[in-house]
C-alpha cells in the first residue's frame, strides 16, 4: 500500500513540475510528513531526491524545444552554492519546529508569487544583482528545506526580465535540478533516516508524469493553475503551523 500511495503521489508531484515548472518539493516535503510519517530531517532529504528526478524529467522537453537558459541558471546554481551547502551541511541540528515554521512561510510566499499575473513584453537581461540576491535566497531554500526555488525563480523571470512562460518554466527546472544535486549530498548525514521505498515510487511516477506534464503544459491555461495552486499552498501552510505549535 506504500508502494502504490508512493506513485500516486509521485504523479501529482510530477504534474505540478511538468505544469508549473515549480512546487514539486513543497508538496514532497507535506506528503512524506503526514501522510507517509516522515520526520521533517527525513522528509527534507527524500523531497530533494524526488524533486532531482522530477525535475530532470521535465527539463529534457524543454532542452529539445530550446526553452531553458542555461547560462542564467548555471549562475543562479554557482552563486547559491554558499547558501545551498551551508544550509543543507547544518539543516540536521536545526529542529523540527523551526524547520516546519519556516517552511509553512515560505509556502505563503510562494502562494502570493504565484497570484502576481505575469506581464507581457520583451525579453531582458536579468541584472547581476538581482541573479545574486535570487540565487543565495534559492540556495537557502533548497539546503534548508529541499525546496528547489522554482516558485522564485519562475516569476521573476516573467515578471521583471519579461521571460516568456515556457521559457521560465524549462529555466526553473533547470536551476530545480542543478540546486538538488547539491543539496542531496549536502545532506548526506540524513541518508541514513530516510527509508527509502516510498521515495523510490514517488520518484518513479513523477519522472513519468513530468516529463508528460512538461510536453502539454503549454496547452494549459497558466493562470488557472497558479490560482489553484497558490489556494493549495496557502491550505498546507495553515495546516502545517497548526500542527506544529497547536495540535502538537
Amino acid at each position: 500500500m506504500e508502494i502504490i500511495g508512493g506513485l500516486i503521489a509521485g504523479g501529482f508531484i510530477g504534474a505540478v513540475l511538468g505544469f508549473i515548472g515549480a512546487g514539486g518539493a513543497m508538496l514532497s516535503v507535506p506528503i512524506l510528513l503526514y501522510i507517509f510519517g516522515f520526520t521533517p530531517q527525513a522528509a527534507t532529504t527524500a523531497a530533494i531526491a524526488v524533486v532531482l528526478t522530477a525535475a530532470i524529467s521535465g527539463l529534457l522537453p524543454k532542452i529539445k524545444s530550446k526553452e531553458v537558459l542555461f547560462k542564467e541558471a548555471a549562475v543562479i546554481w554557482a552563486l547559491g552554492l554558499v547558501t545551498n551547502l551551508g544550509f543543507s551541511l547544518i539543516a540536521h541540528r536545526i529542529s523540527d519546529s523551526v524547520l516546519t515554521t519556516g517552511f509553512s512561510l515560505v509556502l505563503f510566499t510562494a502562494g502570493t508569487a504565484m497570484l502576481i499575473k505575469p506581464v507581457a513584453g520583451t525579453e531582458k537581461k536579468i541584472p547581476i544583482f538581482w541573479l545574486v540576491v535570487m540565487s543565495l535566497v534559492i540556495g537557502s531554500m533548497t539546503g534548508l528545506f529541499g525546496i528547489g526555488g522554482g516558485f522564485l525563480a519562475v516569476p521573476v523571470l516573467v515578471l521583471f526580465f519579461n521571460v516568456p512562460q515556457g521559457k521560465a518554466a524549462g529555466t526553473s527546472l533547470a536551476i530545480i535540478a542543478i540546486n538538488s544535486i547539491t543539496a542531496f549530498f549536502g545532506h548526506y548525514q540524513s541518508w541514513s533516516d530516510v527509508t527509502w521505498t516510498v521515495p523510490i515510487a514517488m520518484s518513479i511516477a513523477a519522472v513519468i508524469v513530468a516529463r508528460i506534464a512538461s510536453i502539454k503544459s503549454g496547452q494549459m491555461n497558466q493562470a488557472i493553475l497558479r490560482k489553484t495552486f497558490a489556494g493549495l499552498l496557502y491550505s498546507i501552510a495553515i495546516f502545517t503551523l497548526l500542527q506544529t505549535w497547536v495540535i502538537a
